[in-house]
């Protein structure tokens, strides 16, 4: 009578020992097996493709000699294939392929973002202020601010550079502020490609396409944080609930991870900020009646939202009865009212760069604060573009 072949369970179960155990005889012994039999099955693993751990890292890197695979990559890479030219079974050219591990990425991204924020020393407090209406929220979209980009008015119509981004942008919400109804909670809605680009690099994250980038990483970074406190702090002083939203962008996918954290460490002894801290690109908050939807705008179309919402917080939704979605990435205004959800697209108060200027894109450079009441909805908007601050 034939032997039955063995099965995936032993054969793993094998490979497993041998992990373990780390010796072949050891873990035949573990088994109750005869190292013949325990071998048999080891080998019986490894022809139907079964690895260890360690051995599926080692592979990883591309580290497999049995299989002439010689050159390990560094982390956080990983192998993404190897082409080898043979000649009479022996290997003559070797292609190595890479790509970077997402898995090792957001290790190393977070262990940055641990030893940058050590040492950080929160805000103090700030005063309250008085005389403020508990129906109201002003939400503050700053969308596709692009700080750290290089625009030159020759070529694209207006410059921008970090300069002139810091001082439209504290500018624009000196403004904003004094002018908006006295409200008790303000949203700062930062949604998305804050940053220009997203690593030492100034290429977009996704395609690698070259930008137009002012100076070096590093001070694009100082600029953009010292702005976004700036802003906070400022709402503090007028708003006695300050929530604050950090969402990705296309430009800032990987930043957005580490701004998070650092804003979250910045006011953790600040009772009167909320940052919502959401690894996923769509973020809800909800004021009485009034459901309020946040996204990027570059992982899904605006017709699309809606349903998305509905079925991604179907409490809140269920729980209202004015909603609204907001949304940036195309840096013009568009507003179309669905069935049960209005989707609000909104500009950007930043110059266009060389690529928008090419393709003939032209839209209003602005910021628009809404005011949205618990029971009605939006009840007042209050717009700035870059005018109205050289006369400020």
């Amino acid at each position: 009578m034939a032997t039955p072949p063995l099965s995936d369970e032993l054969a793993r179960q094998a490979l497993d020992a041998f992990e373990k155990h780390g010796s072949k005889k050891l873990a035949a012994i573990a088994l109750g097996l005869r190292e013949n039999t325990f071998y048999s099955r080891l080998n019986t693993a490894k022809m139907r493709g079964m690895s260890t751990p360690t051995e599926a890292i080692q592979v990883a890197h591309g580290w497999s000699p049995e299989h002439d695979m010689n050159h390990v990559v560094p982390s956080p890479m990983v192998l993404r294939g190897t082409s080898t030219l043979y000649k009479d079974g022996v290997p003559q050219l070797q292609w190595v392929k890479t790509k970077l591990s997402d898995k090792l990425l957001d290790q190393a991204l977070k262990s940055a973002i641990e030893e940058l924020t050590h040492g950080i020393v929160p805000v103090a407090p700030i005063t309250k202020p008085n005389h403020i209406s508990d129906d109201l929220c002003n939400l503050y979209t700053l969308t596709d601010c692009h700080v750290g980009m290089k625009s030159f008015h020759l070529e694209t119509g207006e410059d921008w550079d970090l300069r002139i981004a810091e001082e439209t942008l504290v500018g624009a919400f000196d403004y904003l502020i004094e002018a908006t109804p006295p409200a008790k909670t303000a949203i700062i809605n930062q949604m998305g490609d804050w940053l220009h680009y997203d690593s030492l690099t100034a290429v977009t994250p996704t395609n690698q396409h070259p930008l137009d980038a002012d100076s070096r990483f590093g001070k694009m970074v100082k600029v953009a944080v010292r702005i976004l406190r700036y802003i906070i702090n400022k709402a503090l002083t007028r708003h006695e609930h300050v929530v604050v939203i950090m969402l990705e962008g296309n430009h800032d996918t990987a930043s957005s991870v580490w701004l998070r954290h650092l804003f979250s460490l910045l006011y953790e002894n600040e009772p009167r900020v909320t940052l919502i801290d959401s690894e996923k690109p769509y973020v809800v908050h909800q004021h009485g009646k009034t459901m309020l939807c946040f996204h990027h705008g570059h992982l899904k179309k605006n017709d699309d939202l809606p349903l998305l919402f509905a079925a991604m917080f179907p409490t809140e939704w269920g729980t209202t009865s004015k909603r609204y979605c907001h949304v940036g990435h195309r840096h013009h205004v568009d507003e179309k009212e669905h069935s049960g959800m209005k989707v609000q697209q909104h500009s950007t108060i930043a110059a266009r760069d060389a690529y928008a200027a090419r393709g003939g894109w032209i839209s209003e450079r602005q910021i628009e604060v809404m005011t949205y009441h618990k029971k009605y909805g939006q009840v007042a908007s209050t717009t700035v573009v870059p005018e109205m601050l050289e006369h400020v």
